[in-house]
């Protein structure tokens, strides 16, 4: 009679364990860099708002002011909610805590639903949505003088961006206090006049002044933009609508896989931990003793 031979039987990884490490080390390596980048975002805002006075900007905020639209406190809030979000996936995928796993994957589906409620409501009610946000672009220009940082990203937008001055129009601008033409009672230069991000490039270059006096009645008005930013805007994304669906739409997949795979890994995570206590349950010792 043939002697038996013993059957060799090749454990696999995944006998051992239920967690995947290409999972797992994936979201660790986006998470860090999406932390490292709120990180850096939040540092610049909060140094650019730090720059400008705190507490003033906390006494506007309380007065109801136009903090509200201060670049340096947009950078603050995305940067902090940034950090937060890449150190719940980050630290919850290295050390397998399914809490912060579940606080990540929640956080993405409600980004996801907020995002994908404001985009329904804009379309449903975009004229609505329109006139509010002249409203709050008329606000911008009145506080045009007040706050650096949105003078220079109004500048960025008119001169460099959209190529536009004001909101519907350069008249727009008259209702900015430095540039309405009763300031010349007080002897302002600018009174009249338009800011120097409105004028062409061709004149720009030449001419830092070439804004002033644009708002008087038989001003002459070749050398500065006419045509308002918002009516600009609306023509820039019209040409420019595939790009922005591809950017949205990148931006939807990367959110659903990162909620797919923190749920993936929280799974797999809570089965490893149900293999383990099976293992060490008094009644699996009394099975191998049988």
């Amino acid at each position: 009679m043939a002697p038996r031979t013993k059957k060799v039987v090749r454990k696999t990884r995944r006998d051992q364990t239920e967690i995947s490490r290409c999972i797992k080390y994936l979201m660790f390596g986006f998470n860090i860099l999406f932390w490292i980048l709120g990180f850096m975002i939040a540092a610049i805002g909060i140094y650019a708002w730090i720059e400008k006075d705190t507490f003033d900007n906390f006494g506007r905020l309380t007065m109801g002011g136009t903090l509200f639209f201060d670049p340096a406190l947009l950078f603050v809030l995305v940067g902090i909610f940034m950090f937060c979000i890449g150190f719940t996936g980050c630290v919850g995928s290295l050390r397998e805590n399914t809490c912060l796993l579940l606080f990540f994957s929640f956080a993405l589906a409600v980004i996801f639903f907020i995002q994908l409620a404001f985009g329904t409501l804009v379309f449903i009610y975009r004229e609505k949505v329109k006139n509010e946000g002249e409203k709050q672009l008329m606000i911008m220009i009145q506080s045009y003088r007040d706050d650096p940082d949105l003078q220079n990203m109004i500048d960025w937008i008119q001169r460099d961006w959209l190529h536009c001055c004001g909101v519907n129009n350069y008249r727009n601008w008259e209702s900015n206090v430095y540039f309405n033409c009763s300031s010349k009672i007080v002897g302002s230069v600018e009174a009249c006049g338009v800011p120097a991000s409105c004028c062409r490039v061709e004149y720009f270059h030449n001419n830092k002044q070439c804004g002033y006096g644009t708002l008087e009645p038989s001003a002459a008005t070749h050398m500065i933009y006419t045509e308002g930013c918002l009516p600009k805007a609306s023509h820039w994304f019209e040409r420019h609508i595939l790009p922005v669906a591809i950017v949205v739409a990148v931006l939807a997949v990367l959110q659903i896989l990162g909620i797919c795979f923190a749920q993936n890994l929280r799974n797999d995570i809570l089965a490893q931990k149900a293999k383990w206590s099976w293992h060490t349950h008094p009644m699996m010792n009394y099975y191998r003793h049988q």
